[in-house]
């Protein structure tokens, strides 16, 4: 093979490796480290490619297939119609090529624009007028079943305005832009990850093991194709008033064109309307509107022929960083922020941006000093592309992290294999207000009328400088603050009471456990019964657990080892909050049993069975591995089924089980 030829063929075996890492990193895991444009740029390189040189070309290229595969921990269902993707053009130039190549075939084609919503597209499955199934793209012909989860979004009608027998919509799931400030000011008040953008935080949200989780992010639906009916309109724009009379979610805005002028126009429209929207889009998609049209066009084995999606290129702005200040989160992490000169950005004036930790200011060698090129991800949140090296000053150093914590002077951390830096005083100010904000949020003790002004007020006036004083509070020097008096006061003192009958669950959520979240306080309050119990279990008795690793394990091992958990707990007790699991236990016939459950039970629902595991002894588990005792199954089973058939799991139906746990 000739040496030029050997070096393509190597290079499009390097971009195939590429698109496929980034593509799981967006797809599956939610969390993409590269732009669009470059991702865009990536796949565009290897289209070329593979058509200047067919021999080389490998059917299993990214180019031919839709990105993303479907997650382990999801039922795996095969789509009644494949929900492919659309090919990608960049130019008003290639948007004429498109146009002007169906009318040659056909010249009385008309086309819709439409919004290219920037979120996790879904598709629903209604039976006579009822929802039965919700499903995610996944790989385009299998996707994961997120039923329970797509029940919770407010704008998906349970029930159509009639249609019967079987229809299948596709739409797709977002975030308001305003939602996911909201949401990322939480997570950075609690210490937690935020989100890079509203399409992450959707799809991390949609993807939730807890429906709980799920309904409180705020997700909302665009419903743009009618997949699947009894009697399909002529025209695809008939069909989006259909649906609108089904009770559906329908974009507003989209447009008949006649030529590839009215097109184009139609598209700069929607361009210049972006910043206004309350939710983000990254593109306009043009579609043939005869659906006998599209028929006769076809499909490539990657995408439709009678559709291309047109991407907006991303605004970016240039602006001087003055300084970089830090702050200190509720798990004591500290966040590099960039101090900037502030510069009109995508509709609104941006004066700081995020820079996450100390290797991705060294992986950009940002200094004080320098020029940067900044674009908001997600059109929402402002971050630094690149530095403009050639203008930068002599008088700017490299940025190192600061030895001691802003806030109490006490000396910082970097674990190995972390890039966080941590303050590790327990007794930080900084780390006091963010983490009691997190005991009492709904997610943990879940104490009504203590919001994060209150709590501050508290800590600012020397009444509480730990969780536990929050039960030690008297109602008169509440009263006495600024803006709440004795009704509120009460209110507070009630709420306060309320919540010692929390239960393990919550407070373990809400002690705010490094590794430990909602999930995993759940399955440790059920495995250990006590919070005594737990303090005194070991690493090795942790990672007996099913869904709890080796990091979990440490975490609460390290936490409770600390003389400064003990006392807070110990004081919590004194105070009357319970310590004691809410699901007190049944028996013991399922003890040591570790049990899947998969599919449509005929009386219950998964939540009730994985209950009744616990409450009997057993451990409920979300994923089939060795450690799986039992796959408990139902109706419409997926890949758990045979994953489980090949590891030689035994499978029991409904019925086995209600007679274990009976017996």
């Amino acid at each position: 093979m000739p040496k030029e030829i050997k070096e393509i063929e190597l290079e499009m075996r390097s971009l195939e490796e590429q698109l496929e890492y980034h593509s799981r990193l967006y797809y599956e895991l939610d969390s993409p480290i590269i732009q669009d444009e470059e991702y865009d740029a990536l796949f565009q390189r290897l289209v070329v490619l593979e058509r200047e040189y067919p021999e080389l070309a490998n059917p299993n290229s990214p180019t031919q297939r839709v990105g993303g595969r479907v997650a382990e921990r999801f039922e795996e269902v095969r789509h009644a119609v494949p929900m492919d993707s659309f090919d990608k053009v960049f130019t008003e130039d290639e948007i004429r090529e498109f146009i002007e190549k169906i009318k040659a075939e056909y010249p009385e084609a008309e086309f819709t624009v439409e919004k290219k919503f920037d979120g996790l597209s879904v598709s629903l499955e209604y039976i006579d007028g009822r929802l039965v199934r919700g499903l995610t793209r996944g790989d385009g012909i299998f996707g994961e079943d997120v039923t329970e989860n797509i029940k919770t979004i407010k704008t998906v009608p349970l029930k159509l305005n009639g249609g019967e027998g079987q229809i299948i919509v596709r739409g797709e799931v977002y975030m308001p832009r305003r939602v996911f400030a909201r949401l990322n000011e939480k997570c950075e008040s609690m210490g937690k990850k935020t989100f890079a953008n509203p399409r992450n935080a959707a799809a991390g949200s949609l993807r939730q093991l807890d429906s709980k989780i799920c309904a409180e992010r705020g997700l909302q639906i665009f419903v743009f194709n009618l997949q699947l009916a009894s009697e399909m309109p002529e025209r695809h724009s008939e069909s989006l008033s259909y649906l609108t009379s089904l009770g559906f979610t329908v974009s507003d805005g989209g447009r008949v064109c006649k030529t590839a002028e009215e097109v184009i126009s139609a598209v700069r429209e929607i361009g210049e309307a972006r910043s206004a929207l309350a939710y983000d889009i990254d593109g306009a998609v043009i579609k043939v509107d005869s659906l006998a049209i599209r028929e006769r066009l076809g499909s490539t084995a990657a995408a439709p022929r009678w559709a291309v999606a047109f991407k907006y290129p991303a605004e970016i702005a240039e602006t001087e960083l003055t300084d970089i200040d830090i702050q200190v989160g509720r798990t004591g992490v500290l966040t590099p922020r960039a101090v900037l000169v502030p510069v009109h950005l995508a509709g609104s004036t941006v004066s700081f941006a995020t820079l996450h930790n100390i290797d991705f200011i060294r992986e950009r060698d940002v200094r004080i000093g320098d020029t940067v090129r900044l674009r908001k991800a997600g059109d929402i949140i402002p971050e630094i592309i690149s530095v403009v090296t050639e203008k930068r000053p002599q008088t700017a150093i490299p940025f190192e992290m600061p030895k001691h914590c802003p806030s109490c002077n006490a000396p910082v951390v970097r674990e190995e294999g972390e890039a966080a830096v941590r303050c590790i005083n327990p007794d930080c100010p900084a780390q006091l207000s963010r983490s009691i904000i997190h005991f009492v949020s709904r997610s943990a003790m879940n104490i009504d009328n203590l919001g994060e002004s209150v709590v501050e007020q508290f800590i600012a006036n020397g009444l509480i400088k730990s969780a536990a004083d929050l039960y030690y509070l008297k109602k008169e020097d509440i009263a006495s603050l600024d803006r709440l008096g004795e009704k509120s006061a009460q209110n507070i003192i009630d709420a306060i009471e309320k919540s010692k009958q929390a239960g393990l669950e919550r407070l373990l959520c809400g002690l705010g456990i490094r590794h430990i979240g909602e999930k995993a306080a759940q399955t440790l309050s059920a495995r250990f019964g006590n919070v005594n119990a737990l303090m005194s279990a070991t690493v090795e008795e942790l990672l007996t657990i099913d869904d709890i690793g080796a990091e979990s394990a440490e975490s609460v091992v390290r936490f409770f080892k600390g003389e400064h958990a003990r006392v807070l707990v110990l004081r919590l007790i004194d105070a009357g909050v319970s310590v004691e699991s809410k699901e007190q236990p049944l028996g013991n016939a399922l003890a040591g049993k570790t049990i899947v459950v998969t599919g449509t039970l005929p009386s219950l629902k998964r939540q009730e069975a994985e209950a009744l595991i616990r409450l009997h002894g057993g451990s409920a588990s979300g994923s089939v591995s060795k450690k799986t005792s039992y796959l408990l199954c139902g109706a419409d089973a997926g890949s758990k089924l045979a994953k489980a058939q090949t590891l030689g799991i035994r499978i029991i139906n409904e019925e086995e089980f209600l007679a274990m746990i009976n017996k």
